[in-house]
């Protein structure tokens, strides 16, 4: 395989989003920010707190039903033992969201009593949604607001500009585009946002990124590549060979019996995106 490149992806967009949150946060009285459950440390944009400032800060930890559920417990604790008001939620189904606007409302309970104490009373509360491509900005909005009002897509980079969305009792949300960072100081962060379809898959080597994926799952839920592959003895085996291996398990064969690892490599990550290699948490 190639050696280890470091993935980097900052399109233009994404530096008019950083001016969009920034010209914006005097318009809001909170900021929610979404993490994907699995990820919920690498999913989150380090420049957020710099543009963000003092605004208050509720973390949804998205797509937990796909998460470790101990790990989201412990995470969870984190998040709010450094501050913040978090809570896992999963905004397919819905899972959690009941908690949002009580967990809202105590945020900016001083909010809200200095606007009565002003005779302005109902006012609308306004929370600003931030996070990086593909968390599920869009589906936390369209729960919340109870129609499909804002544009979803299983593939980062749809909303493009800042939008907003009256989810009724008393609270409005602002739709802001997905923003990564200019680099990934850290190449496995790059990774594992690779992993989840936060960076496209046509900027990247897909089966490069399924061996960084298959290492990882090696050290930590070997167990779950064995079910799901039926493999055996693959612990220790390089892990393009353990490509080669599911390839082999699913008939993916080229002409002349060569392994099609390029087509494992697409469904082991589609499987992992979709759920279907169980809960498992890479942070």
């Amino acid at each position: 395989m190639n050696e280890k490149l470091q993935v980097q992806w900052f399109p233009g967009h994404m530096a008019k989003t950083r001016r969009l949150i920034k010209e914006s946060l005097a318009m809001v009285d909170a900021v929610c920010e979404i993490v994907d459950a699995r990820l919920p440390l690498s999913s989150r944009n380090p420049e957020i707190d710099d543009i963000t400032g003092s605004k208050p800060r509720i973390i949804l930890l998205n797509k937990c039903d796909l998460a470790d559920e101990k790990a989201t417990e412990r995470f969870v604790d984190y998040f709010k033992n450094s501050g913040f008001t978090a809570l896992p939620v999963d905004c397919r189904n819905g899972r959690g969201l009941n908690a949002f606007r009580p967990a809202a409302k105590n945020v900016l309970r001083d909010r809200i009593a200095a606007n009565e104490k002003k005779g302005m009373g109902g006012k609308p509360l306004r929370i600003m949604v931030v996070g990086i491509p593909n968390t599920g900005k869009s589906s936390f909005i369209n729960r919340m607001a109870g129609k499909n009002k804002a544009e979803v897509a299983d593939k980062p980079g749809v909303t493009r500009s800042n939008r907003w969305f009256n989810i009724g009792d008393g609270m409005e949300l602002l739709d802001t585009p997905g923003v990564l960072w200019p680099k990934f100081e850290d190449p496995e962060v790059g990774d594992k946002l690779s992993f989840i379809g936060s960076v496209k898959d046509t900027v990247l080597d897909i089966e490069e990124i399924a061996v960084r994926f298959v290492s990882i799952m090696q050290k930590k839920y070997p167990a779950l590549l064995s079910d799901r592959y039926a493999l055996a003895d693959f612990a220790e085996k390089e892990p393009f060979e353990v490509i080669e291996m599911i390839a082999a398990k699913r008939g993916m064969l080229l002409r002349g019996g060569e392994f099609d690892t390029q087509r494992a490599s697409v469904m082991l990550l589609d499987e992992y995106r979709s759920g279907k290699l169980g809960r498992l948490t890479l942070d």
